[in-house]
């Protein structure tokens, strides 16, 4: 049996892995959708995988028959966003993980298929674990990122501009996957 490759480099997604994040987007969506007398259902969310926010939005909008345009979805939701993201908890493991992998001079990175504004809130009370990261990414917010998750794209960009240009295969990517209602993390070798 062929002995693993050694890990030099490690990248992070964030929502379901790092903070326990996911279960906060559908509370707020099912407050906005509440009013409605609708329900944001487990189909519904699995649709909006790698949409950006517009795109997002106008999927629930349809899906739900919502009586709103995408920009008035998106600043009600954004409402709940703000109260909610800064109330966001690290999972279990993520902090002793990162910080062992930070006493180790391994480098680390966040990709987040998020926008700015809403990994500020998230990360709110967890700003000094956030200082350990070399860089964040951020799918929604970053012009290099053409295409949302589930596509590599955030992942192959944060890859990039570690400062030392890794050998993608000795990268470990850290990541959910959206299996029935479970989490698991995976570690990608690319």
């Amino acid at each position: 049996m062929a002995s693993p490759k050694p890990v030099t480099h490690v990248i992070f997604d964030m929502d379901g892995l790092l903070l326990d994040t996911e279960r906060l987007y559908t509370e707020a969506t099912q407050a906005l959708a509440t009013p409605y007398g609708k329900e944001y259902t487990w189909e519904v969310k699995v649709g909006c995988m790698g949409m950006k926010g517009p795109q997002a939005a106008q999927h629930i909008i349809d899906s739900l028959d919502l009586p709103l345009s995408v920009s008035e979805y998106l600043e009600q939701i954004a409402k709940h966003y703000n109260a909610l993201f800064p109330t966001a908890k690290l999972l279990p493991g993520a902090e002793r993980l990162v910080r062992h992998l930070h006493k180790h001079n391994i480098p680390i990175a966040i990709a987040s298929g998020g926008a700015q504004d809403s990994f500020d809130l998230k990360t709110t009370n967890h700003r000094d674990l956030v200082s350990l990261f070399g860089h964040v990414v951020l799918a929604s917010s970053d012009p290099e990122v053409t295409k949302g998750k589930p596509e590599p794209d955030v992942f192959l960009v944060c890859a990039r501009r570690f400062p030392d240009n890794p050998d993608p295969s000795k990268v470990c990517t850290l990541l959910t996957w959206y299996a029935s209602f479970t989490f698991s993390w995976i570690c990608v070798f690319e």
